[in-house]
């Protein structure tokens, strides 16, 4: 049987959805029920069958999902609405929509690697932390030994100085 010719396929597009905390291996399959059940809790059962969601793959700390054409939008609202997978916590960032799983890839490998933290040695009030940067997203301050530790909260102020 000979396939279809290209103008009579159905369109699809493919989404690129970074998987943060960064190194958490997620299941597609489990994945793909959180996306669903997200799609269909927002938009219902109607909206979710026409947009036929599948997860191509999740590794490396990103998901390539598929989607009927036209749905793009609806999708990546539904990923902004993920929580977790099987009791993992986590959080699906949308980085960018194609037409190609392959244009999809090179922009994976594109993507810079983001290292480990290494610590840096910071005393405040007397107290010596480690700071740990991770890219521009945050700074985790941790008070070195393990008794008596508290939470610190730093304002802008705070951060200006060091």
């Amino acid at each position: 049987m000979k396939p279809r010719p290209p103008t009579m396929r159905e369109k699809k597009r493919y989404l690129l959805a970074r998987i943060e905390p960064r190194g958490l291996q997620v299941d597609p399959k489990e994945l793909y029920y959180a996306v669903l059940e997200s799609l269909t809790s927002l938009y219902g059962d109607s909206v979710s069958s026409q947009a036929q969601p599948a997860v191509i793959s999740a590794a490396g700390g990103y998901a390539i999902i598929r989607c009927t054409r036209g749905y793009e939008d609806l999708l990546r609202t539904a990923l902004t609405m993920v929580t977790g997978v099987n009791e993992v916590r986590l959080v699906l960032r949308s980085c960018a929509t194609s037409g190609t799983i392959h244009s999809l890839k090179t922009r994976i490998a594109a993507a810079p690697s983001i290292p480990a933290p290494d610590p840096a040695g910071l005393e405040i009030g007397g107290k010596c932390f480690d700071a740990y940067h991770y890219g521009s997203e945050k700074v985790d301050l941790i008070e070195k030994g393990f008794k008596n530790q508290e939470l610190l909260f730093l304002t802008q102020t705070d951060l200006e100085e060091f």
